[in-house]
């Protein structure tokens, strides 16, 4: 492990020693918020942090000399047992009743010959890095694959229990959670096993029906307070259809697709990646794997392919978007329509797009992790205060209301450490760049990564590696709204996404020298 911060001894960076690797003029700096720097930091520039937080590289691999290419796939089913609590930090959502579909594990590996990679998309709503730490070390156990090669990221499908550790007491959830890394490690080390000369292509179609930013500006009537009581926030999250003004960000409409073939051109891969957050419509007790699963399927048919065919969709940037568009009348779908609607269309326009793209038998293979240590927006002593006299008793049989919800997961915020690793990593196959961000990254973000043009064609994949909840940009705290209460689904420092942002650019720039 070597850091690319290199401190003085006055505690400053140097900018003789501490450059970037494609442009060697460039310091890796960053300011506070406030305008203020941490310790150790200098203040020439506002990208990767330095200073206390010391940036480590690790994992990484530069472009081999591209041999031919393999490709191999792997499918495990990942389902509850009946009665796992579906509950998240936020949400209250009762145990499992019935399996609507099964969720699982899609994995595919790469090989050039020199230098192998993974990628593992998980049915599940969140999951927490430890989970995806334990299944690391089960993959490189059993494939020789390391961590650092592997992008592991959970689709967000809201209709699984939560994939978190430390959320509830409960020996069926206990179970399921020691279970995930197990099945996520099975599917890799099955697309490991099967390992077969292959080509790979990619393309991309706009598809803006589907993506709509949640947060919106709104009049002062509909401005409300926020769970600790606060006034002032002008932004809200699913906010009806009165008193709208505009939307608080963009969203990315582009549908981007990996497609893997065998050597003779049949379909045996595609691996879709949409900014699109979850359907919904799901019924309660329902384990659903919603529109990320049922376009696997749709995928598949659409294209004539075969049994051994395996579909993925992986979540794009959709911390700040849904399928919602809150300015047209609310529709009225049957259970598991609106989803099935979604990715089927998905589906239907992807099609023409996989028949014109150009597969090749060679690319060249690269990863690499970047590890920030970033602050938790842990509460002040009156936040805490408040938090202690409004948390309901830990056996209330009652649905806890919304400000006693935020009071638990203020005292749970209270118990993290005050720094956290997040972990940023980037894989190349040929001229496409892949991030992974355990974070549920707001469109805005995403779109300005894809912006970066490290490579021609980027997918920015969140909630991968790891779970620290929403990641809005230091505008959009200043807004407020839901997306950024602090709580487990809120976690990281006000400037967090500024870091975040600029080290998915450089874990690119890395792979792509």
């Amino acid at each position: 492990m070597s850091s690319l911060c290199v401190p003085t001894v006055a505690g400053v960076c140097d900018p003789g020693t501490h450059r970037s690797p494609k442009n060697q003029k460039r310091p890796y700096t960053t300011r506070r918020s406030s305008g203020a720097t941490r310790p150790g930091c200098s203040t020439k520039a506002s990208t990767i942090p330095c200073w206390v937080i010391h940036l480590t590289l690790i994992g990484l691999t530069f472009p081999s000399t591209a041999g031919d290419l393999k490709v191999g796939t792997g499918l495990v089913d990942i389902s509850p047992a009946s009665g796992v609590p579906l509950d998240g930090a936020i949400s209250q959502n009762g145990g499992v009743e019935t399996i609507h579909d099964p969720p699982h594990v899609r994995a595919l590996v790469f090989s050039d010959g020199v230098e192998k990679v993974a990628i593992a998309v998980v049915d599940n709503t969140m999951i927490s890095g430890d989970i995806f730490d334990a299944a690391k070390v089960l993959i490189e156990a059993e494939t020789g694959i390391p961590g650092s090669h592997a992008i592991l990221a959970a689709t967000h499908t809201h209709s699984t229990p939560r994939g978190v550790t430390g959320l509830i007491a409960d020996p069926g959830f206990d179970a399921y959670l020691a279970s995930l890394p197990r099945g996520i490690a099975d599917a890799v080390a099955k697309a490991n096993a099967n390992l077969k000369p292959g080509t790979v292509g990619w393309g991309s179609v706009p598809v803006p029906e589907y993506v709509h930013n949640r947060r919106w500006f709104v009049e002062e009537p509909q401005q409300i307070a926020n769970p600790f009581g606060e006034t002032g926030e002008i932004v809200r999250m699913n906010p009806g259809r009165v008193g709208l003004i505009k939307p608080a960000g963009p969203v990315d409409p582009e549908l981007y697709l990996l497609s893997v073939q065998s050597t003779n051109g049949k379909p045996r891969a595609v691996m879709g990646n949409y900014g699109l957050h979850y359907v919904g419509g799901i019924p309660r007790g329902n384990v659903s794997a919603d529109y990320f699963a049922a376009f696997s399927v749709a995928i598949g048919e659409k294209i004539g392919a075969d049994d051994g065919f395996l579909g993925i969709m992986a979540n794009g940037t959709s911390g700040d978007v849904n399928a919602n568009d809150y300015t047209k009348p609310t529709a009225k779908n049957e259970p598991f329509a609106r989803m099935q609607e979604v990715a089927d269309d998905l589906a239907t326009k992807a099609a023409p797009v996989l028949e014109k793209i150009e597969h090749t038998s060679t690319a060249k293979i690269a990863a690499a992790e970047i590890v920030l240590k970033l602050r938790v927006r842990k509460p002040d002593a009156a936040r805490l205060e408040w938090a202690l006299a409004t948390a309901a008793p830990a056996d209330s049989p009652l649905r806890l209301t919304r400000p006693q919800v935020y009071a638990k997961e203020t005292l749970a915020l209270a118990g993290y450490p005050d720094i956290i690793d997040v972990r940023i990593q980037a894989i190349r196959i040929g001229d496409l760049g892949i991030v992974g961000i355990p974070c549920e990254v707001f469109a805005e973000t995403g779109l300005a990564i894809k912006a970066g043009d490290v490579f021609p064609d980027t997918m920015v994949m969140e909630l991968a590696n790891g779970y620290h909840g929403y990641l809005p940009t230091e505008q959009q705290h200043e807004w407020g709204g839901y997306e950024t209460w602090a709580a487990r689904s809120s976690s990281l420092e006000v400037g967090a996404e500024a870091m975040i942002r600029e080290a998915a650019i450089q874990a690119l720039r890395l792979v792509a020298d």
